[in-house]
């Protein structure tokens, strides 16, 4: 599979529903890709839908997804992961917050692999990390961080991480900033402009943690690789369901 740099996120957000539609029975997983700036609203901000659509630019997609969280800020700078997993799966049968180690972990290596250093947060180190950003930009996804989301070494947030978990299975997201994001376009269209250097002081993109090149089809790539083998791997241990399927 490879990532697509002409998706769009309502091809997204449609694919991750789809797969939530029936019952999951085997892993599966799809990376993204974005030529274009677009901004995903949480379940809860359904009252900054018209806010935003009156301030957008021309050609800038806004959807609201299934699932709660702030808003996200995708674009040519991201990439991003879906992968839907059965209720039962190893990586998330130990509850909510442990759902996001493997996840963050393989995107650790991943990234390492590519002379990007990043550290997994664990979760009895989030409030401390909180608390060195200071007030948190509640509406915004990389406005905090959360269990197992990377970061660098001054706790500016690298990866962000989300689910969704429905009876028929359950949904993992990650996206990596790759190159600077347009913090002016998300904080503006929602009505804050005055949070945009916030943003940017709160984040790190790779481009800034090396000096070799990391684009977004290398880290796609280094992504697609890593994910297929641990989830055969996890798929083959002991008690695992015994088939994988890739899309």
């Amino acid at each position: 599979m490879q990532a697509r740099n002409d998706s769009t996120i309502a091809q997204e957000q449609a694919w991750n529903s789809q797969q939530l539609a029936a019952p999951v029975t085997a892993p599966s997983f799809r990376l993204w890709t974005y030529r274009a700036p677009a901004i995903v609203l949480g379940c809860s901000q359904r009252a900054l839908l018209p806010v935003a659509e009156a301030r957008l630019p021309p050609g800038t997609e806004l959807v609201q997804r299934p699932s709660g969280g702030g808003a996200v800020l995708a674009g040519p700078w991201l990439v991003s992961l879906s992968v839907v997993l059965p209720t039962a799966h190893p990586w998330v049968s130990q509850g909510l917050v442990d759902s996001y180690r493997e996840l963050g972990l393989l995107h650790a290596r991943v990234l390492a692999d590519l002379g990007v250093p990043a550290q997994a947060l664990p979760a009895a180190d989030v409030a401390q990390a909180n608390a060195s950003m200071g007030p948190a930009v509640d509406w915004a996804c990389y406005g905090s961080l959360a269990p197992w989301e990377l970061t660098d070494v001054r706790n500016r947030k690298l990866v962000g991480l989300a689910q969704r978990r429905q009876r028929n299975g359950i949904l993992l997201v990650a996206g990596t900033l790759v190159t600077v994001p347009d913090w002016p376009l998300l904080c503006g269209a929602l009505g804050h402009p005055e949070a945009a250097p916030e943003m940017r002081r709160r984040t790190v993109a790779c481009e800034e943690l090396t000096d070799a090149p990391c684009t977004a089809q290398a880290l796609a790539a280094g992504l697609h690789e890593a994910l297929a083998g641990a989830l055969q791997d996890a798929e083959s241990a002991p008690g695992g369901p015994g088939h994988y399927e890739t899309c």
